[in-house]
C-alpha cells in the first residue's frame, strides 16, 4: 500500500536548503513524486509530495528526523500523511 505524505518547509532563504531536505529523504528512502518551491521576497517555501512505501522510518520518525534537520537550516519543517491532510480539509 502506498503511504504518502505532504512534507512543508518555510523559513528564511539561504543555500542548501533543497539540498539537505531531499538528502535527508534519499538517505531515508523517501521518494519524491512532486516538488514545488518559491522565494516570496526572502522566505522560502516548499512544498513536495513524497511517498514512504519503501522508507526506513515512519511518518511520525521522518518528521523528527527532518525537525533536526530545520533547525540546522533555520527553517520550519512539517510532516502530514496525505490521508490525514485530505480528511482534515474535506468540506
Amino acid at each position: 500500500m502506498e503511504q504518502r505524505a505532504l512534507i512543508t518547509v518555510v523559513g528564511i532563504d539561504r543555500i542548501g536548503i533543497i539540498a539537505g531536505v531531499t538528502q535527508t529523504l534519499a538517505t531515508n528512502k523517501v521518494n519524491i513524486l512532486d516538488i514545488r518551491q518559491t522565494i516570496v521576497g526572502e522566505f522560502f517555501t516548499m512544498i513536495l509530495v513524497a511517498d514512504l512505501k519503501q522508507s526506513v522510518c515512519s511518518i511520525q520518525e521522518l518528521q523528527s528526523i527532518l525537525d533536526e534537520v530545520g533547525l540546522g537550516l533555520g527553517v520550519k519543517i512539517t510532516v502530514q500523511s496525505e490521508e490525514l491532510f485530505r480528511s482534515m480539509h474535506r468540506i
